[in-house]
């Protein structure tokens, strides 16, 4: 009697639970559905690519003086102010010309002599020891003379515009500097109709710099202006601490739109190469390494695969790897959170 009674309650349990066991087949293809990643993919292509390498850097004036006499002294007029355009050679600042005056007068006097000498030594009624001290004393004052003269006017060493005035007239010029760059001046000149940057370029790049390759720079004062210059100066050192090696560009600036201080990104187009390149998301990191590895779709399952990062192309990379990836299928979305064997079902 208790046995029947314990089959009528297991019987009302199970119909209570639903109704008849399920066959093993049926949950195994629930199982199989629940882990198929609906995941996105693309073919891996070789291509043609523009090599470009961007890098951020200042602009700097082409040229740029800081106008100062070598020595002490007062300063008798300053003729520019910031601003003024200047030509090479104009005199910009006079400083006090008594001691030019008296090297001037001195000087005289010795080309009187010296041409005295000339005759003299003509007739040999002088010795050649004294025509050759005389003629060394003249030329001592001669050079000692131009030397005045150069710190007395002090002439613009090219044609450009005055960025800078530290004096005015009457002062006294010390020779101590005065400058945020830790130099003396009385004036700066810069020439702003021609600009320059400098950028450090990868060591690896070096047979592909040459002079007058083409570079594009973007400011954000002018975000959707392109300006153009071109290589003028490379390097012939490579600094063995960062692998790099300077590269001087040159930027026509005519409409004076750029000026010094503006940073810039510099844009250098290097040449073209064949490489398999995938968008950048695909590529994802390994927790706690420096790792890079992509998933491969393969008759429906997840193929985790490791890769070395090469060029980076805006929002491409260029990716290599012992095994041959071109002809395969990457997963480009939905790859966060897969695992290598997952079944996959591609939209």
């Amino acid at each position: 009697m208790k046995k029947v009674l314990i089959l009528s309650s297991l019987t009302l349990l199970l119909a209570a639970c639903g109704g008849s066991p399920k066959k093993a087949d049926d949950s195994v293809a629930e199982v199989d559905e629940v882990k198929a990643r609906n995941v996105r993919v693309m073919t891996i292509e070789e291509d043609t690519i523009e090599i470009q390498q961007e890098y951020t850097a200042a602009i700097n004036a082409y040229d740029k003086v800081y106008l100062a006499p070598t020595m002490p002294g007062r300063i008798k007029e300053v003729k520019v102010e910031v601003t003024d355009k200047v030509q090479k050679g104009q005199l910009v600042v006079l400083m006090d010309d008594a001691q030019l005056l008296q090297m001037r007068v001195q000087l005289e006097n010795f080309e009187k002599e010296m041409e005295r000498m000339d005759t003299l030594i003509q007739y040999g009624s002088v010795s050649q020891q004294v025509y050759d001290q005389t003629k060394t004393s003249y030329e001592a004052n001669k050079v000692s003379y131009q030397n005045m003269l150069e710190n007395t006017r002090l002439l613009a060493p090219f044609s450009g515009i005055v960025t800078e005035r530290y004096f005015d007239d009457n002062e006294l010029f010390s020779a101590a500097p005065n400058t945020q760059a830790g130099k003396a001046a009385v004036v700066v000149i810069e020439q702003i109709t021609k600009l320059k940057v400098n950028v450090n370029v990868s060591a690896r790049y070096f047979p592909l710099v040459k002079n007058g390759l083409d570079a594009a720079l973007v400011t954000d004062i002018y975000p959707e202006k392109e300006f153009h210059g071109e290589v003028s100066l490379v390097y012939p050192t490579i600094d063995p601490q960062t692998r790099t090696f300077t590269v001087e560009i040159t930027i026509p600036n005519d409409d004076m739109s750029l000026r010094p201080g503006m940073y810039a990104k510099v844009k250098l187009t290097l040449g073209e190469k064949r490489a398999l390149v995938v968008p950048s998301s695909a590529v994802l990191m390994q927790d706690g390494t420096a790792n890079r590895f992509v998933f491969l779709e393969k008759n429906g399952v997840a193929q985790k695969v490791f890769v070395r990062l090469g060029e980076r192309f805006d929002d491409q990379l260029e990716i290599l790897s012992e095994m041959e990836l071109g002809g395969q299928n990457i997963v480009v979305a939905g790859q966060s959170k897969l695992e290598n064997g997952d079944k996959l079902k591609v939209n």
